[in-house]
């Protein structure tokens, strides 16, 4: 069984028998039909994945790994906040008509900064430092820039990864505000899986845990028929994530460098409507 479907059961089953519904809240998010889009949800869930033991990819549903990493690289490779440089559409809902998300997520990663080493962006300073002071205690991304908020389509959701490397072992932590966890859940966790190991192998080390710290996991109502059956359903094992091992610069990696062998997954046969 893989371990990203037991946590993801796990946690859908406590948030729907503990959980606290915002019904009598006025909230943010609407359905397409205008209608209000309330939640259920359990505060403060902390998940951990020992990447040495198997990729954490859900198989009770079909995860789409190749475009996750495409967006992943949108972000941290290209450094965007427009999507028409992103293959997929899963952003389109919070773009303008320029197709800009604002001064969010890429746009946040490719500031640069004056360092005694030179001017760097936060993802180039996080790589010089894996290789140069793998020791630090400060290798670290923060997404959430109060000064910007306002230019924001959507504050990041997704918005701090702490790396810590011991021995020559790479760990993470990332840090997450609020998870649609039928949407969104398996996504984040395979993504910033799959960047741990892209960070791993061009610093010549080896991906260790990732831990994922949910502060607001939330099932919408809509969701909740959906996310019970797919918590009924028996797991598959996880698959063998495989990278290009030719791949020594970060910037080189495309959703090409990887493969999953052995994936296998039950299909998800039913539309999930998305508040937006």
């Amino acid at each position: 069984m893989s371990l990203a479907d037991q946590l993801f059961i796990d946690n859908c089953k406590q948030i729907l028998s503990q959980g606290t519904w915002d019904t009598d809240q006025v909230v943010r998010p609407r359905w397409e039909d205008g209608s209000p889009a309330h939640t259920i949800k359990c505060f403060g869930l902390v998940n951990r994945y020992d990447l040495k033991k198997e990729f954490p990819i859900q198989t009770i549903r079909r995860m789409y790994f190749k475009s996750a990493v495409d967006e992943l690289l949108w972000i941290w490779q290209k450094k965007s906040n427009n999507v028409h440089d992103l293959s997929s559409h899963v952003w389109d809902a919070w773009a303008d008509e320029s197709g800009s998300i604002g001064k969010a997520y890429g746009y946040q990663l490719a500031v640069k900064h004056h360092y005694p080493e030179g001017d760097m962006d936060q993802v180039d300073r996080v790589l010089y430092d894996l290789k140069h002071n793998p020791a630090s205690r400060r290798i670290l991304t923060n997404l959430y820039n109060h000064h910007d908020l306002s230019e924001m389509a959507l504050y990041p959701c997704a918005y701090s990864m702490t790396f810590n490397v011991t021995g020559k072992t790479l760990n993470a932590v990332l840090n997450q505000r609020s998870q649609d966890m039928l949407t969104a859940n398996g996504w984040n966790v395979m993504q910033y899986a799959a960047l741990v190991h892209f960070f791993a192998q061009v610093s010549g080390l080896e991906a260790g845990e990732l831990i994922h710290v949910i502060a607001d996991a939330h099932i919408y109502d809509r969701h909740v028929p959906i996310v019970e059956e797919i918590i009924a359903r028996t797991p598959f094992e996880a698959p063998k994530l495989r990278l290009d091992p030719a791949v020594t610069n970060f910037y080189d990696f495309t959703p090409d460098s990887v493969k999953l062998e052995g994936y296998r997954c039950h299909p998800l046969d039913q539309a999930i409507p998305v508040a937006v």
